[in-house]
């Protein structure tokens, strides 16, 4: 439970990062995004596995472009739920789910498996 609290809050993170760079996506109000970030948790943990087999194929086709695309698919599936969630078109849901996913990977550097933050230390 405490990864998945964990990982939503790095995903709020990203969506607020996305709200405040990326032209063409708005968030208005507190509580939408963080409803955004459990849905977009959500979908990403059930919904886009079921996507990515689906488009296998051309995802193998495209030498994984089109991951691109899927995840921006993901991203307009949580707007196309939210009234305060807007994502003005494709590149905006693209370049959004870009900055949303470079800010879960750079927080995955120092997150382990279990959802606990790991400290490293090199001793002499």
């Amino acid at each position: 439970m405490q990864g998945f609290f964990l990982r939503t809050l790095i995903t709020l993170l990203g969506l607020l990062l996305a709200s405040t760079i990326v032209p063409g996506v708005t968030i208005n109000g507190t509580w939408s995004v963080i409803l955004a970030a459990i849905l977009l948790c959500l979908v990403n943990g059930f919904v886009r596995p079921v996507a990515f087999l689906l488009t296998l194929p051309i995802t193998i086709i495209t030498l994984g472009l089109f991951l691109f695309v899927l995840n921006a698919a993901m991203f307009g599936l949580v707007a196309a739920m939210l009234d305060n969630f807007i994502v003005a078109g494709l590149w905006s849901a693209i370049f959004g789910s870009l900055v949303v996913s470079i800010t879960s990977t750079i927080a995955s550097w120092y997150i382990g498996p279990d959802g606990r933050v790991e400290v490293i230390v090199v001793r002499k």
